[in-house]
């Protein structure tokens, strides 16, 4: 099973930590959104999409090089980190994007990350510890739970 994991990872590389963890799990290749090429998706058997979150949905740049996916018809997972570490409605405007591409999502992960934004930073943030060893050994639980969905 080829994998591709596109992710975002902006102010403590909470994203990245899950992505790289997943990637191990799954043998993936991961990739910015600036790094991918379209023509090459098709190449793939399954593709992660991850950001941390903002403003209650992924970060915009992933947001919108989903909305730019052709018709993909592949096999698809989202995961995130916020400081909520819940999923909630969070997903939802990055699973209308790979909806429209034709994906299916067979998979959605969350977890905690360290947040400083907005007034957070003001009080240290919040969730310095995230993510911890037990997020990071859930995001390999759930990376290898996908291969069971082939």
């Amino acid at each position: 099973m080829k994998t591709l994991i596109i992710f975002y990872s902006v102010h403590h590389n909470n994203t990245e930590k899950i992505a790289r963890m997943m990637a191990k799990a799954l043998m993936a290749e991961l990739l910015t959104p600036d790094k991918v090429k379209f023509y090459e998706l098709h190449n793939y058997d399954l593709i992660g999409f991850g950001s941390g979150i903002y403003f209650g949905r992924h970060h915009k740049m992933l947001i919108s090089f989903a909305g730019k996916l052709p018709a993909l018809n592949k096999k698809t997972f989202i995961f995130s980190t916020s400081g909520r570490g819940v999923t909630g409605k969070y997903h939802d405007a990055l699973k209308e994007k790979l909806s429209q591409a034709k994906c299916e999502i067979i998979g959605e992960f969350t977890c905690k990350g360290y947040d400083t934004f907005g007034p957070l930073k003001f009080f240290g943030g919040v969730n310095k510890e995230h993510p911890t060893q037990d997020d990071l050994e859930a995001a390999k639980v759930f990376a290898y739970s996908l291969k069971n969905k082939f």
